[in-house]
């Protein structure tokens, strides 16, 4: 399995997990198998300036993820991953390394709508 996880910088599993999905970046791309990291690449968010509905899900299914975990991700993304057949995962905090632990562990949660995503109507 691969997980996409957002970050703040690309120092691999020490990143700092970026907090709003379309805004990371970096993406650290992990390697997952029988519970264990076999690889971990960084890779910089080509839309992190600026980026149209579906341009980051895009990108990131071409990364070949299975799962993205993130802070805090909108509706529209959540609906674009659904469609590439990639779960997402919210709530993620700490470092990549914690975060990868939580999901793995079942402790984050099933995307849902960020409150800002919400309050503009992209929920």
């Amino acid at each position: 399995m691969k997980i996409a996880v957002t970050a703040e910088n690309n120092t691999g599993l020490e990143s700092l997990v970026a907090q709003h999905f379309g805004h990371a970046p970096f993406f650290i791309l992990v390697d997952v198998e029988n519970g264990e990291v076999t690889t971990v690449q960084g890779v910089a968010n080509p839309f992190a300036e600026a980026h149209q509905p579906g341009q980051i899900p895009t990108f990131i299914h071409e990364q070949k993820a299975n799962v993205i975990l993130s802070g805090g991700m909108g509706g529209r993304a959540i609906e674009f991953f659904e469609q590439y057949g990639i779960k997402a995962a919210t709530g993620a905090s700490g470092t990549v390394r914690q975060s990868l632990e939580n999901y793995l562990g079942g402790k984050l949660k099933e995307a849902a709508p960020c409150d800002e995503s919400v309050a503009h109507g992209h929920g």
